[in-house]
């Protein structure tokens, strides 16, 4: 249910950033980190001109900001922060 959730928050964003050529660089990954601890929920567009594989890409960036892709849409990606799971 989590998941529809925030993929149904996900349709009113706009992409928040854009990764280009120059692919996935810290200061991508720093932005990104601040964006998701303040916004819980972010939307990435990969450009045309990036030439690797985007869904690899994607699970690299979100292991790099401990989040998660929750919505793939052509080149559009939407990331959720990771949830705590209480045992």
């Amino acid at each position: 249910m989590y998941i529809k959730e925030q993929q149904a928050k996900a349709r009113q964003l706009s992409p928040s950033m854009q990764v280009g050529k120059s692919g996935i660089t810290p200061g991508l990954i720093k932005e990104l980190k601040a964006q998701l601890k303040v916004k819980k929920l972010i939307k990435l567009r990969f450009m045309k001109s990036f030439a690797d594989d985007k869904d690899a890409a994607a699970k690299e960036i979100a292991k790099k900001i401990d989040g998660v892709v929750i919505q793939h849409i052509g080149n559009v990606f939407v990331f959720a922060k990771k949830r705590k799971i209480n045992k």
